[in-house]
């Protein structure tokens, strides 16, 4: 019974000062708040097209070389082809709807930025089916190209 007591309170000493050396992750605060702005914008320009399945819009914010990366479907890498998929199983189906305040933006320098969030998807062919929020990953690519708006989505990172 002794050596019990003492090999609990040994775990328990172990654990509290293992916990109390872990590093504390701090809450997330902009490195660039103009920069936040403006892809917080970009993104519900581009979920706007999403959901109201304007594929012309969405195509011009995609990047001709756009990686997208589903973890139940794999790798997409024609842009093409994700605009097909897009409008056959997701337009006047599903709408994508952001979790307030949960846009991370990190500035990449001499590429553009990498936007990090959580969001949750809402199927209207199954209006019932409990839905959970799913992380994703937006990387933008700022491009000297004055007939564009300058940015460019070239990988998106979704995991549900």
């Amino acid at each position: 019974m002794h050596f019990k007591l003492t090999l609990s309170l040994f775990v328990v000493f172990c654990c509290g000062t293992i916990l109390a050396q872990q590093p504390k992750i701090k809450p997330y605060v902009p490195v660039d708040e103009a920069l936040q702005k403006e892809i917080e914008s970009m993104d519900k320009a581009f979920f706007d097209a999403y959901n109201s399945c304007d594929m012309k819009t969405q195509a011009a914010f995609y990047s001709d070389e756009i990686e997208f990366f589903h973890d139940k479907a794999g790798l997409l890498e024609d842009k093409a082809t994700l605009l097909a998929t897009t409008e056959k199983n997701i337009c006047n189906k599903v709408t994508r709807h952001l979790i307030p305040n949960s846009i991370e933006v990190y500035p990449i320098a001499d590429y553009g930025a990498i936007e990090i969030g959580y969001h949750w998807f809402f199927n209207k062919q199954e209006p019932d089916e409990p839905t959970k929020a799913s992380k994703f990953m937006i990387f933008w690519k700022k491009e000297n190209n004055p007939q564009a708006s300058g940015w460019k989505i070239t990988k998106v990172v979704s995991l549900h």
